[in-house]
C-alpha cells in the first residue's frame, strides 16, 4: 500500500501545564515546516479542538518561546471530552480541518483522550509532558526537571531560615498520585524524611518525630520534612511536631509555584527531541503512537501498549535519603 502524503497536522497541549511544553511545540512546528507540512495550533487543549479554536502556525509564531514556562497554546480541563458526544465532535472537527495527524502534548489523561479519538479514526501522536513523572511508558516526562529544581531552590531557602532559628520545616510539594517530585526534592534538598502517596496509609507522625529527636541528640539544629500533596496533612504534621517536641515548626506549601518558571536545559532538550521525533513518526507513517524516553534513547511506542505499561517508584532512593539523613 502506498504511504499517504502528510500535508497538515495539528498540535495541542492538554491537562496540567508543564515547563518545556513550548519547546515541544516549537520543535513540532519547525520540524513539520521543514518537511513542507503545515501546522494548525489548537488552543486550550481538547476543549479548543471541540470548539474549533485554531490558528495556522508559522516559524515566527514559535520564536523566543523556549525560555517561557506554561504553554503558548494554553490548556484547559475538558469534561466534555470524557463523554461520547464530545469525543465524536472532536473527531469530526479533526476531519473537517483535514488533518493527517494530531500531536498531543500532555499526561496520562491526555493519552486516554487520544485512545478514544483513535477509535474514531484520528491519528494521534503523544508527547509526555507532566511535572509529576507519573506516566508508565516513559522514564522521563517534560517539566519534571524544572519542577524539581524549583522545589530544590525553595528548600534551600527554607533551610537557610530554619537553620537561623533552629526550626523544623515541613514542606509540601506537588504530586497528587505520585511521589517522584517529593522523593527527588527530598534527596537533593537533604530532607530527614519524605512522605509520598505510594506508601499508602496515614502519616506516621511518631516515626517522623523520632527521627527529628534523634537528629537533635547528635547536634543537628534544624530539620526538613518533605510531603507530597497527595499525602496531605502538612499543617497537622507541623503542629504535632511543635506540640510534642517544643521545636518551632513551620509548614510551607509550594503549590503551583512548581508548575511555572523557565524550563531547565534538561526539559528544553527532551522537549525539543520529543517534538522532533513525534513529527518524524508521522512522516514515517506511524499511526497512534507515543514518544518515550527509556534506557537513554527516544523510542516510538504503540498507544494502547503504552497505556497498559506499569511503572513503580524506586524505593531505593527513599532508603538512601534515610541513610544520608543520619
Amino acid at each position: 500500500m502506498e504511504q499517504k502524503t502528510i500535508k497538515k497536522i495539528g498540535v495541542l497541549t492538554s491537562g496540567g501545564d508543564a515547563p518545556g511544553m513550548n519547546a515541544a511545540i516549537r520543535a513540532v512546528v519547525r520540524t513539520a515546516l521543514y518537511h513542507d507540512v503545515s501546522v494548525i495550533g489548537i488552543r486550550k487543549g481538547y476543549n479548543g479542538l471541540i470548539n474549533g479554536e485554531i490558528k495556522e502556525m508559522y516559524s515566527k509564531d514559535v520564536s523566543n518561546v523556549m525560555n517561557l514556562g506554561g504553554t503558548i497554546l494554553h490548556t484547559a480541563r475538558c469534561p466534555e471530552m470524557m463523554t461520547e458526544e464530545g469525543q465524536n465532535k472532536a473527531a469530526a472537527i479533526y476531519k473537517i480541518l483535514g488533518l493527517d495527524a494530531l500531536v498531543v502534548i500532555g499526561g496520562d489523561g491526555s493519552y486516554r483522550g487520544m485512545a478514544e479519538l483513535a477509535k474514531r479514526g484520528v491519528n494521534c501522536i503523544g508527547i509526555p509532558a507532566t511535572i509529576d513523572l507519573d506516566m508508565n511508558n516513559t522514564e522521563y516526562t517534560i517539566g519534571f526537571d524544572t519542577a524539581v529544581n524549583t522545589g530544590m531552590d525553595a528548600l534551600n531557602k527554607l533551610r537557610d531560615t530554619s537553620s537561623s532559628h533552629e526550626r523544623c520545616s515541613v514542606v509540601e510539594v506537588m504530586g497528587r498520585d505520585a511521589g517522584y517530585i517529593a522523593i527527588w526534592c527530598g534527596m537533593v534538598g537533604g530532607a530527614e524524611d519524605v512522605m509520598f502517596p505510594e506508601e499508602k496509609g496515614e502519616v506516621d507522625s511518631a516515626k517522623v518525630i523520632q527521627q527529628i529527636l534523634e537528629n537533635r541528640s547528635i547536634g543537628k539544629r534544624h530539620n526538613l520534612i518533605v510531603v507530597a500533596e497527595g499525602v496531605g496533612g502538612t499543617q497537622k504534621l507541623a503542629k504535632e511536631i511543635q506540640e510534642i517536641t517544643g521545636i518551632q515548626t513551620r509548614a510551607t506549601i509550594l503549590g503551583h509555584l512548581q508548575r511555572g518558571g523557565s524550563p531547565t536545559a534538561v526539559d528544553r532538550m527532551h522537549a525539543s527531541m520529543m517534538g522532533y521525533h513525534a513529527v518524524k513518526a508521522i512522516l514515517a507513517g506511524d499511526q497512534n503512537k507515543v514518544v518515550a524516553y527509556n534506557r537513554g534513547r527516544y523510542e516510538i511506542l504503540d498507544l494502547e501498549k503504552a497505556l497498559k505499561m506499569e511503572k513503580t517508584l524506586d524505593r531505593e532512593v527513599y532508603e538512601v535519603i534515610k541513610i544520608l539523613a543520619i
